[in-house]
């Protein structure tokens, strides 16, 4: 198990491979478990970067409120740590959107883009203003175990070995710290700046991820040298349910 620690944090990575550097960056609730097929399929021509967000798997959460800008730099930090200067980003759904404003941030450490069911607003519109209060809400009040199966359900129609991974994830957190994290993500914004990113950026979006396919079409009128992929037969969970697709889309754009 390899662990580094940034700012009073203990953050868990693997690196498989060698080549040009790439850092999946998981979902929330999940962890870098999530990039296995990803891994499997890139590491003989890669190196292939996974580890798990503050809070999430193996790594560990302080006292109190996050700060977004921690994922950022919990990033970044990790690129300093392993002494690479610049990488390809590739991180699905909250993320993604951390990959996001890495690039906006830090645009020169960014070599290029890959965003899987990534919002870049969680304001976006009238259904998020709403969602996310009230999620926040019944969150607090319903247990981890209720969300994991819920969630395990909902996104293990297309591959049901979803499920048994979505349950184990998610029991690594508890209701404490998934509020934390929930309430942190959801302060995350990157719609006004979209025009910062400077390096190429593939979107992919699952044929079936009605979460953030709304704002897809968005962020490639958006953000510059940018190229949007529909993942045929795919959720929210894109990355598992049809990794044969998704890993020939990231071969291609890079």
């Amino acid at each position: 198990m390899a662990v580094f620690e940034n700012k009073g944090v203990k953050l868990f990575y693997e690196v498989e491979g060698e080549g040009s550097p790439i850092i999946f960056t998981h979902g929330a609730t999940w962890n870098h478990l999530q990039w296995e097929n990803q891994v499997n399929a890139l590491k003989d021509k890669f190196k292939v970067i996974t580890w798990d967000v503050r809070g999430h798997g193996y790594s560990t959460l302080p006292e109190g409120p996050i700060d977004p800008e921690d994922f950022t730099d919990d990033l970044i930090a990790l690129m300093d740590h392993l002494n690479l200067d610049k990488a390809v980003l590739c991180g699905l759904s909250m993320g993604g959107h951390i990959s996001l404003h890495t690039a906006i941030k830090y645009p020169e450490r960014v070599d290029g883009l890959v965003l899987i069911g990534t919002p870049c607003s969680n304001s976006f519109n009238l259904y998020e203003m709403i969602y996310f209060p009230l999620y926040s809400f019944y969150s607090k009040i319903i247990s981890m175990n209720f969300i994991s199966a819920f969630q395990a359900c909902m996104l293990s129609a297309i591959n049901p070995s979803n499920f048994k991974y979505i349950i184990e994830a998610n029991s690594m957190l508890s209701n404490d710290r998934w509020n934390r994290i929930w309430t942190a993500a959801g302060k995350m914004e990157s719609k006004r700046e979209l025009n910062k990113v400077q390096c190429p950026t593939l979107l992919l979006i699952g044929e079936y991820d009605f979460f953030t396919n709304y704002q897809q079409e968005y962020m490639a009128d958006n953000i510059l040298n940018a190229k949007l992929k529909v993942i045929s037969n795919a959720t929210h969970a894109t990355n598992m349910d049809n990794p044969n697709e998704v890993n020939q889309a990231i071969l291609e754009f890079i």
